[in-house]
């Protein structure tokens, strides 16, 4: 199955995409990405379609990344709203080997859960965000799962995203509907260099994402090749 990796600039002239766009930290942007696929897919529509997203800051303002196995319709979007750019990343997956060094971003959400005696003895709640040393060990979990080996690693802290859960139930018609419970995701933005030691792993780390928050901007790791050290 084909992945497409779109950007989103927002037109000069629009206030929604500007607004939409630049307050990611306040509120998502779950609602307009999956405006762009077709309606009915199921109640789990952003697995369906394999959506990713995050916003990346450019000198010309915030740009917004979607990976999908479908490309988005560029009708979709309202008018004047900004213009989509898509492509395959066939040969970007097909160019993966082991021992191939790349260049990597991922803003994530790293977290641990506690159990439950822990979370009592130290009076924790039941998800704790990870920062500094203890966000980087959980990015180098991760990049282990993802058949990485890292080479060089810089993360920062990024403005967490707070907002309501989106239901694909209830009202025909209005898939994104707003339902009662709060979301928060600390985020992190994971950026270096890794050596490739399992092409299977990190396919399959592209295409599912990392993470939780996958629906909020969290989880798209995007890879680009890089010069091997020497």
């Amino acid at each position: 199955m084909t992945l497409w990796l779109t950007r989103l600039a927002p037109g000069p002239a629009s206030a929604l995409a500007r607004q939409e766009l630049g307050g990611a930290g306040k509120t998502s942007l779950h609602r307009r990405v999956m405006s762009l696929f077709p309606d009915g897919a199921s109640d789990q529509a952003r697995t369906h379609f394999g959506v990713l997203f995050r916003i990346e800051d450019t000198a010309r303002g915030p740009h917004l990344l979607i990976q999908s196995n479908q490309a988005p319709d560029p009708g979709r979007l309202p008018d004047g709203y900004g213009a989509l750019t898509t492509r395959p990343l066939d040969d970007l997956l097909k160019a993966l080997a082991p021992g191939r060094t790349l260049r990597y971003r991922c803003t994530a959400s790293p977290i641990r859960k506690p159990g439950a005696t822990t979370r009592s003895l130290y009076n924790l709640p039941a998800v704790v965000p990870l920062n500094g040393a203890a966000a980087d060990e959980w990015w180098q979990r991760q990049a282990d799962k993802a058949g990485l080996k890292i080479l060089s690693l810089r993360s920062q802290p990024v403005e967490s995203v707070h907002d309501r859960q989106y239901s694909a139930t209830a009202v025909p018609g209005n898939k994104h509907r707003r339902a009662g419970n709060h979301v928060h995701h600390h985020r992190v933005r994971f950026d270096g260099t890794a050596t490739i030691i399992d092409p299977d792993l990190l396919h399959q780390a592209i295409r599912d994402g990392i993470g939780r928050g996958k629906a909020y901007g969290c989880g798209l790791l995007s890879i680009a090749p890089a010069q091997d050290p020497r």
